[in-house]
């Protein structure tokens, strides 16, 4: 299967410690600027379908802004109650100040 990078944005939309949502055709992500770097979720959260993007980014960590449970963006583990269901991640890179995502095709 055939991986797609997708152009999300330019780095510096997203202050550190922030979240940037993205959609693609009918799915959300979510891109962090954590402290590690930027990274890609999926867009909600698994708990109860918060969007990500209007949770709170500390260090690699964001918490969800309905119940506050958190997930490390760098694997998606899930970090904290009452979340018990991991993120899907996807790998990021970024080229002359650009932002992609790497998405199934």
């Amino acid at each position: 299967m055939k991986d797609d990078w997708i152009q999300v944005c330019a780095a510096d939309e997203i202050d550190e410690e922030d979240v940037f949502r993205f959609d693609q055709g009918d799915k959300t992500y979510a891109i962090y600027n954590a402290d590690d770097g930027f990274f890609a979720t999926d867009g909600y959260c698994t708990h109860e379908g918060a969007h990500l993007a209007d949770g709170l980014v500390m260090g690699n960590i964001i918490e969800c802004p309905l119940h506050q449970g958190r997930f490390d963006v760098r694997n998606g583990k899930a970090k904290g109650a009452p979340v018990c269901v991991d993120l899907v991640t996807y790998e990021v890179k970024v080229e002359k100040d650009l932002i992609y995502i790497n998405l199934p095709a």
